[in-house]
């Protein structure tokens, strides 16, 4: 039995630069305009983890990602991972979104790329968390607009084959990270996983990989191409979650010099720090 995989992923702001990133006061979104990206980097597990079901299972694997036009090049680099199709779904009328409008969102690219290809996905495998808003919702949320079963933050995937002859479908064990602990479950596909970075190693990508993407299938869809979505639920307008007011804080602070021997400035340290309810020995 072969499965097929969607791999939701996300570029994010590359570390190394964020101390460029800003938020439009206007619009109230974070102001990507030349800060480098990189694929999230536990999405990269997720991608791992479809690439070991094809592997075993036989099958494919295919990434969605909503994110702005130049994201085309990180999808390149998970192609070169070894997925088989990207799809992009990109348009301004996707912009702003919070976490229910980008779920909403990829819930319809999925639903059409199932239409095209006129097969449903088995599993649907996410990043437990995305590292620049890391609200760990998405993979949930995509659950529940699906209809599917869903868990979060597993870092243990195994397979059971069913009877043989039986016709039972396999079954797959999974475990779930605690703060204290995990949890077990079983479940059947189809299933939508918000996995950890623990669940799979990801693999390098090689020369070969690389030069293999440069040919692999890369769509791009936008809102027109989404028909069967509502504008309700797109973007800004369509998220719930709406930014309150933003400011920079103000992180001056006031200060004296003390002059003198250094007998005498220590006495003065001394004195204000006990004027402040400093309790100082002696």
């Amino acid at each position: 039995m072969s499965y097929n995989v969607a791999v939701c992923v996300k570029p994010v702001p590359d570390p190394k630069h964020y101390d460029k990133v800003t938020i439009d006061p206007v619009k109230k979104t974070i102001t990507r305009t030349g800060i480098p990206t990189l694929v999230n980097p536990v999405d990269k597990s997720a991608i791992e983890a479809g690439l070991q079901l094809r592997e075993h299972y036989g099958g494919s694997v295919i990434v969605v990602s909503m994110a702005p036009p130049n994201a085309d090049e990180i999808l390149r680099e998970v192609l070169a991972m070894g997925a088989d199709e990207a799809y992009l779904l990109s348009d301004r009328a996707f912009g702003g979104a919070d976490t229910l409008a980008t779920s909403y969102t990829l819930y319809h690219g999925l639903k059409k790329i199932e239409a095209a290809k006129g097969y449903s996905f088995d599993f649907i495998l996410c990043g437990s968390e995305s590292a620049d808003g890391a609200t760990a919702q998405v993979s949930s949320q995509l659950g529940e607009w699906l209809g599917y079963p869903h868990l979060w933050n597993v870092f243990e995937l195994e397979g059971t084959p069913g009877k043989e002859g039986g016709g039972e479908k396999e079954t797959f064990s999974m475990k779930t990270k605690m703060e204290n602990g995990y949890m077990e479950w079983t479940a059947h596909i189809p299933l939508v996983l918000g996995v950890a970075r623990e669940i799979r190693k990801p693999r390098f990508t090689s020369i070969m990989g690389i030069m293999k993407a440069k040919n692999k299938p890369l769509t791009v869809w936008g809102r027109a191409d989404l028909d069967a979505a509502e504008d309700t639920y797109l973007g800004l307008k369509g998220s719930p979650t709406q930014p309150g007011e933003i400011f920079s804080p103000d992180l001056k602070r006031s200060g004296e010099l003390f002059t003198g021997t250094p007998e005498a400035i220590v006495g003065r340290v001394v004195t204000v720090l006990r004027s402040n309810g400093v309790v100082i020995g002696g």
